[in-house]
């Protein structure tokens, strides 16, 4: 029985998530948080914080250890952008996009 947990509203783009994203996997949990914690992008850190909340909902819901969990999926999709104005020459403006993903990982037990 697979379990997942989402983060939503991460602050980071999909486009600078998804290379983050496919390091991870199909990984083992433990090998996954080994390689994200050794990552210097900020991208890195809240997947890493989205995978230990996976693992621990597994923990709770299958009674299953840490080091048995593997990472069946895990994507990132679009949130909601952010809009705003910033002046530019002759009175114009110009938009500023920021845009926001929701990550979904999803942990089962598998073999190492």
């Amino acid at each position: 029985m697979a379990i997942s947990a989402t983060a939503k509203n991460t602050g980071v783009s999909v486009k600078k998530m998804v290379p983050i994203i496919d390091l991870v996997r199909g990984r083992m949990v433990n090998d996954a948080l080994n390689v994200l914690d050794f990552m210097q992008s900020p991208a890195a850190h809240q997947v890493a914080k989205i995978v230990r909340s996976a693992s621990a909902n597994a923990e709770n819901e299958l009674m299953s250890q840490q080091a048995r969990l593997r990472i069946v999926e895990i994507y990132a999709n679009a949130g909601p952008k952010t809009l705003r104005f910033r002046a530019r020459a002759r009175g114009r403006g110009t938009k500023i996009i920021r845009r926001n993903s929701h990550v979904t990982v999803v942990v089962d037990e598998g073999e190492e």
